[in-house]
């Protein structure tokens, strides 16, 4: 498995930015696709982006297109989500995710690591 440590979520108003950051450790980090999911309040945990191991393939949730951006730095261990305009909608507690795959997976089932969640909430 892979060890994964987000950080960067808190408290925005609608319409700015956060950039959430995962930093893992562990199983080779290059060879793993990797995601980022987020869980609102009753709902159930959804993909919100997806990136091969590569970087070259990326996924986003259509609700989030043209808004979040996610890249990876394999040399860093680290996968971001740079989340723009954002939108009440937005808030949920935000996951980072690792696949045992190498190839762009949206599957929350192929994906065996988890951080911790960090919460984000836009406010009005």
């Amino acid at each position: 498995q892979v060890q994964l440590v987000e950080s960067g979520g808190g408290l925005v108003q609608a319409g700015g930015s956060l950039r959430l950051s995962c930093a893992a450790s562990g199983r080779t980090f290059s060879t793993s696709a990797m995601g980022w999911f987020r869980q609102g309040p009753g709902k159930e945990r959804e993909i919100v982006a997806g990136i091969s191991a590569s970087g070259k393939t990326t996924y986003y949730k259509d609700s989030v297109k043209g808004r979040f951006t996610i890249s990876r730095d394999n040399a860093k261990n680290t996968v971001v989500l740079q989340m723009n305009s954002l939108k009440l909608e937005d808030t949920a507690v935000y996951y980072c995710a690792a696949s045992q795959r190498a190839l762009l997976t949206i599957r929350l089932s192929e994906f065996d690591s988890w951080g911790q969640g960090t919460q984000v909430t836009v406010s009005s």
